[in-house]
């Protein structure tokens, strides 16, 4: 196994599943990190057809999350992106909210909080295993956002994710609020 594909296949497995959609994810990306070193995207947008993904969702100190509304994905969806050939998941994290927001890395955390496997929509329907990291802030900080990436950039609390279309959000986003709740009173 490649050694970039042994450190991933190495993250996912002791990643703790949230719930039987979890362990299922788990599953099968174990499986896929087992039998194949060909995991990350080299050409755009679906080659190879399943490939990993870094989300990185910024969580302020209040509670709210920040999302972005992304052009191709037509969604709100954390921001992010593909893990390049041979890079640390941790590194694309660090790499997309710096280039996609311009903001810095040091309330991130060092390990994904949850794995998703997603078939995405639209044209160049390809299936993501999305590691999701979360990154403590204030929520005050100065935003950048790539123009290109995103229709728009928005700081949401609970109740406002509760009143919104979940058709619009990535389809595991409230996992994603779960897992971090559970983080959460774990103290992680």
């Amino acid at each position: 196994m490649r050694k970039s594909v042994a450190l991933v296949h190495d993250l996912v497995s002791r990643l703790a599943p949230l719930d039987e959609l979890g362990a299922a994810h788990r599953a099968a990306a174990l499986a896929w990190l087992a039998r194949t070193d060909d995991v990350f995207r080299r050409v755009k947008p679906a080659t190879p057809p399943q490939h990993l993904v870094s989300y990185v969702v910024p969580v302020a100190a209040d509670g709210r999350v920040l999302l972005v509304d992304h052009v191709n994905a037509g969604l709100w969806l954390p921001p992010g992106g593909h893990v390049e050939v041979d890079e640390d998941p941790a590194l694309t994290a660090q790499r997309e909210i710096r280039e996609e927001l311009g903001l810095g890395d040091a309330g991130l955390a060092r390990s994904p909080s949850l794995l998703t496997v997603t078939r995405t929509r639209g044209p160049g329907r390809h299936t993501d295993v999305s590691l999701w990291y979360l990154l403590a802030c204030t929520g005050d900080e100065p935003l950048h956002p790539d123009t290109g990436e995103f229709h728009a950039v928005r700081w949401w609390s609970r109740d406002d994710l509760a009143a919104a279309d979940p058709g619009r959000f990535d389809p595991h986003f409230s996992r994603f609020l779960a897992a971090l709740d559970r983080d959460l009173e774990a103290g992680r």
